[in-house]
């Protein structure tokens, strides 16, 4: 398969981090834009590709690809306007601010003949990868439950932002971090019948929840229980599998959330303290570069992107109701 024509649509960090995982590959990031003319610039010279003014010129463009990475009421319209023109298109997670927002590009990526994966790059950490493996393999026997953690402690000004602000961001810590873990707790355990939890703002001033609290449960009876926080005033990234013969334990995400890294709990026939197995990955951030490598191939073989828009809906959709719970508007 020849090398992908990339389009970006958002030029800040995270549509850096696809320039450069797409450069990195080999593929060609073709064109640019952004609303900041010196920001779309700057990406461009760096990338040897064209600014364009705005989303239609780059839409008009002979390009393979559109990966969107725009404040979260902008992922669902351009992307709208990406299958429109024949493209395929990568949106930045959450995929839009509310689950109703999505259902439309499915159908219209169905028409087009399209593909749309959604950018949840933590099922692409290598840590991640391989619990995943292990649970496939029966590793940890019949899985019961997650527990999961995720946080930050934002920066000075971080209230005057456009995550406080729900009609741009739908939402705070909920939509922010709190649909990565529920993407992730969906990964392990599939869908999840019931719903409860709380959403509260406890120091950053504003509209919005600065923490997030889940309790999910499968028909099953498997149970997720997932905290995501901006008041978690050192990085945090934790998330833990447990199944009837083992424990798996998933922390750090590399940089300020420490080194990546897996320990594996194996219970021993007799029980008592478990035979324990562990495995770093002190390696730069990858997950950029395997998550595009998988969509590569999706488009190649014409195989449905994982996860992909309905995956998107269900984690926006478990969030929002969590955020019903709070005192928070959401008429949005």
């Amino acid at each position: 398969m020849p090398p992908l024509r990339i389009g970006i649509i958002g030029c800040g960090l995270i549509g850096r981090k696809r320039a450069d995982a797409a450069q990195r590959l080999g593929h060609a990031v073709a064109a640019v834009s952004d609303p900041d003319d010196a920001r779309a610039a700057a990406l461009a010279q760096a990338m040897g590709a064209q600014a364009c003014a705005d989303p239609a010129a780059l839409a008009a463009l002979p390009l393979d690809l559109v990966v969107v990475a725009t404040p979260h009421d902008a992922l669902a319209p351009l992307a709208a306007r990406m299958i429109a023109a024949g493209r395929h298109v990568l949106i930045e997670k959450p995929g839009a601010r509310h689950a109703r927002e999505l259902a439309p590009l499915a159908d219209a990526a169905r028409a087009r003949g399209v593909l749309v994966r959604v950018g949840f790059n933590h099922r692409f950490h290598p840590a991640v990868r391989k619990a995943r493996a292990l649970v496939a393999g029966g590793a940890a026997g019949d899985l019961l439950y997650v527990r999961g953690r995720y946080g930050h402690g934002g920066r000075l000004g971080y209230e005057k932002e456009w995550r406080f602000r729900p009609e741009i961001s739908g939402g705070g810590e909920a939509i922010d971090q709190g649909t990565h873990l529920v993407d992730l707790a969906r990964w392990f355990l599939g869908d999840f019948a019931e719903i409860e939890g709380h959403a509260a703002s406890f120091f950053w001033p504003g509209s919005v929840e600065d923490n997030a609290f889940f309790l999910l449960r499968t028909a099953a009876g498997q149970v997720a229980q997932l905290h995501a926080s901006w008041t978690e005033w050192k990085n945090l990234f934790s998330f833990e599998i447990f199944g009837r013969t083992a424990k798996l334990a998933i922390d750090g995400l590399g940089g300020s959330y420490g080194t990546e890294r897996l320990t594996f709990y194996k219970m021993k026939p007799e029980m008592g303290p478990p035979d324990i197995e562990s495995w770093e990955f002190p390696g730069p951030d990858l997950s950029w570069d395997e998550e595009l490598a998988a969509f590569a191939e999706d488009i190649r073989l014409g195989r449905a992107p994982d996860p992909g828009l309905a995956d998107a809906a269900a984690a926006l959709a478990i969030a929002q109701s969590v955020r019903a719970k709070s005192d928070y508007d959401h008429s949005l």
